[in-house]
């Protein structure tokens, strides 16, 4: 995981650099500039020029933080050096000294060297007083005792909200990592889900096809075996069927493992598969079966789907039913296309049925907005009703 560089010193909230620049411009330059204003040129001068380096350095350090002319701690030795020259030409430069104390603590790396640098700066604003007055003058000036409160005030205030900012950038990391971790279980969680759907699939797709073209193939075979000494051409059509259905199993198993392009149903109107189907059932079976089949407009999808819920259908009478007569009834209605498969076999009740094959033809339905609705009893044979929706086409 890529990390962002991080930054030079831990008090580096954007909002509080530009109230400090505010602030150390309004309270801190200015009222030298304006106090200096009448002043002889010896001492205002020098006081302008002074006020010009330490502004102009400040600013290549804040807006310029990667120039590599003035680096960070380089600019506080300068404010060390000015802050003492500034209070031996004005005679004290308390106030200056302490709005410029927030530098301090933003451009070091460390509390250590925080408090070392601006106790130095401390230390050269009192000299600058000491040394203007002389040795004989009063030490404990206004000046001295206000940089002296100012700078324990500093210390402590810096100290305070440097544990503030470390906490808020140990939690902003703890947060950091316990998102990643989600991040990454939520990947696993969506990669196993994937798989799982994708097992669901496959195991419809093989009960839809393979399955019940072997179940086919082992009632062509029993029929073919019983009838070889009797009936020697009904056998050999029995056997013909067989060849055909392992081929086309042969077919689906190529499209399930992936060596074939398209979905292993072969190309045509949905009218045209369904009875190529019907009539392979109605050959293998010699159960009737009635349709009305018209040509509807449909996408592959909905084909796909209408042919799988009629092979579902139909494998589930060759093997419970025992119906005489199968009718299958294609209707392109305003919000959809319905197919109902009815027949007069035994029936079951639906309440206690919970194979795969029903479970599989719904959820393929609900794939596509579609839903099946089965209708049977015991005795009264069985309808079944697959919806498909589409835009309204027919």
């Amino acid at each position: 995981m890529n990390q962002r560089p991080q930054p030079e010193t831990a008090l580096t909230v954007p909002s509080l650099h530009r109230w400090n620049a505010v602030f150390w411009v309004l309270l801190g330059v200015v009222p030298p500039a304006l106090a200096v204003a009448d002043a002889p040129g010896t001492t205002r001068l020098p006081v302008l020029g002074l006020l010009a380096v330490l502004a102009l350095s400040y600013g290549a350090v804040g807006l310029f933080p990667g120039n590599p002319a003035l680096r960070p701690r380089p600019y506080l030795y300068v404010l060390v050096v000015g802050l003492g020259a500034m209070s031996y030409l004005l005679d004290g430069s308390a106030a200056l000294f302490v709005v410029t104390l927030p530098h301090f603590w933003i451009y070091t790396a460390g509390a250590r060297a925080a408090i070392v640098l601006s106790g130095l700066a401390a230390a050269g604003v009192v000299a600058g007083n000491v040394v203007r007055q002389g040795w004989g003058g009063e030490f404990f000036t206004g000046n001295v005792i206000f940089t002296i409160i100012g700078y324990a005030a500093g210390v402590l205030i810096g100290l305070g909200v440097r544990h503030i900012t470390e906490n808020a950038d140990e939690r902003a990391r703890r947060l950091s990592a316990e998102l990643e971790e989600t991040r990454l279980r939520l990947i696993e969680a969506h990669h196993r889900q994937g798989a799982a759907d994708e097992r669901e699939r496959l195991a419809r797709e093989i009960h839809d096809t393979l399955a019940q073209g072997f179940a086919s193939i082992i009632v062509l075979a029993e029929a073919a075996g019983s009838g070889l000494a009797t009936d020697p051409g009904r056998s050999g059509k029995h056997l013909l069927a067989i060849e055909n259905t392992a081929r086309e199993n042969l077919a689906e198993a190529r499209v399930l493992v992936g060596s074939a392009p398209e979905s292993g149903v072969a190309a045509g109107s949905v009218a045209d598969t369904l009875r190529r189907t019907l009539r392979r059932f109605a050959e293998d079976t010699g159960t009737r079966v009635t349709s009305e089949l018209p040509d509807v407009t449909c996408d592959q999808q909905t084909r796909i789907a209408l042919l799988r819920c009629t092979q579902e259908s139909l494998a589930n009478i060759r093997k419970h039913a025992a119906a005489s007569t199968v009718e299958v009834v294609l209707t392109a209605q305003p919000y959809g296309i319905e197919l109902e498969i009815t027949d007069d076999g035994a029936g079951f009740v639906t309440e206690d049925s919970h194979g795969f094959g029903l479970h599989g033809m719904r959820k393929r339905l609900a794939e596509l907005g579609g839903e099946l609705t089965v209708t049977s009893s015991v005795g009264d044979g069985t309808r079944v009703l697959a919806m498909i929706p589409t835009d309204g086409q027919g």
